[in-house]
Parts: C-alpha cells; structure tokens; sequence
C-alpha cells in the first residue's frame, strides 16, 4: 500500500516592508512639522529654540514624553516684552501725571504758588517746598504752624502700590556755624529727616520706601548772588520716584 506523500506546507513568509521604521516615521513626522512651523509667522530666535528641543529628543537625551511639557509653554517673544515693559513705562508716567495734577490742585486750593513747585522729570515727580514755609532761619525743627501743612503732604504721599520716596535738603551758601549746627550741611539733612519724620508719622505710610538726605549748598538751582535766588535755593525737595523705569525694570 503505498504511503501517501505528505504534502510539505510551503512557508508563508509575511511581507513587512510596508511597515515604516519608528525613526523614518518621526523624521517624516518631524519634516512635516518644520515645514508647517517655518511657514508661519515666527522669528529666527523662536524657530532657533524649538530646534533645539526635537534636537534633544532625537539625540535620545530625553523622551518625547519628557519634554512634552516643556514643548507646550509659549516662547517669550523678546520683541513682545520690549513692547510691553515700554507700555507700562508709559502707563507709570501717566499715573505720575496724574499725582501731579492732585499735588497742583492742592497748591492751588491753599494758594500756595510762591511756596510749591511740581516738575515730572525722568527721574520721578519732584516737589519742591520753599524753606520759608516750614522752617525759621537756621532752624531744622518744622514749625508748629506749619505742622498741618507736613501732614496734608503725607495724606499726597499715600500710594496703592507704594513709591519710593527720597527727601531731600538744601540751603544757600551763607555760612552758618551754631551750637546745633557746623555746616549747612548739617542743617540741610537735619531739615530733610524733622520733615520726613512728620510725613511717616501717618499711618497708611511704610517707613521702608522713604529716605532722607541732605546736600548742603552744592545743589543750588538759581544764583546765590542774589536775595531772590538764595531763597529759592533753602527748600526741601520730595521725590516721588517711578514704579517703572525707563528701561522696562522693576524700581526696587
């Protein structure tokens, strides 16, 4: 009886080559991807910096899943900052406008022209107070009858969020030489701190964000020569200082 032949199964070999490798998958994925991204609008520094992300997930320094997060946050546009830090300048200088205008209507109100001056310079809002109005001659203490008038000037000062404030004193070139005082320099910064210990007396004010100094008789702003300009030289200047400067930065 003859044996049947088995019939040998030919091997079925499955084709794969349709099948893509992980990595030319990614690198068609990651052209795609530069294609669509070059093609927007975008900056060199912006295209520079999500280069260097897929460089890193390709180079097998950290997953994709890795970076995923940090893939996802926006990229500050250098430009847009610029833009926006000179916006808030801006905005900070109106608002210093805007203190001026409070500050004026107050001298205004008390028919106190001869006495106050205002100047918004690049370095802040500056008050300027004739020494006649708070002092006597050579004396460093405000007077008791112009006390009010130091605390109408605080309740000027109270600011949300607060400013900087530097007080500062200055004198003529007369000499003086007194028990109390040496040099106008002296009696300027002493003018300065009595004035300023007034101001944070009030209670919506924080210490922390005031100074007092005193520049004797090298700052004069008219000529001493004169009566008229040594008087504007005695005052006591009260610098209302930016929230912004003029660079974009935080006044800390």
């Amino acid at each position: 009886m003859s044996r049947r032949r088995k019939r040998k199964r030919k091997d079925h070999t499955v084709n794969e080559s349709w099948l893509l490798p992980y990595a030319d998958l990614m690198t068609m994925l990651l052209a795609l991807f530069i294609v669509l991204f070059s093609s927007s609008s975008i900056d060199s520094d912006k295209f520079s910096k999500m280069s260097t992300v897929f460089s890193e997930v390709f180079d097998g320094g950290t997953g994709i899943m890795d970076n995923s997060a940090r893939g996802m946050q926006p990229i500050t546009n250098p430009n847009i900052v610029i833009e926006h830090e000179e916006f808030t300048f801006l905005e900070d200088q109106k608002s210093l406008a805007e203190i001026q205008n409070r500050v004026n209507d107050y001298i205004s109100s008390h028919q106190l022209e001869d006495q106050f001056e205002t100047l918004l310079t690049d370095e802040g809002l500056l008050v300027t107070i004739r020494d006649n109005i708070l002092f006597s001659t050579g004396e460093a203490k405000v007077s008791a009858e112009h006390a009010d008038l130091a605390d109408d000037i605080a309740e000027l000062l109270v600011f949300d969020p607060p400013r900087h404030i530097v007080v500062t004193g200055h004198t003529d070139n007369v000499p003086i030489q007194t028990s109390e005082f040496d040099s106008n320099w002296e009696l300027s910064a002493m003018r300065a701190v009595n004035f300023l210990k007034i101001i944070v007396e009030n209670e919506s004010i924080d210490p922390i964000y005031y100074s007092a100094k005193g520049f004797g008789e090298y700052q004069p702003i008219a000529s001493n020569d004169t009566e008229a300009g040594r008087s504007k030289n005695r005052r006591v200047e009260v610098l209302i200082e930016p929230l912004v400067l003029k660079d974009g930065t935080i006044n800390q």
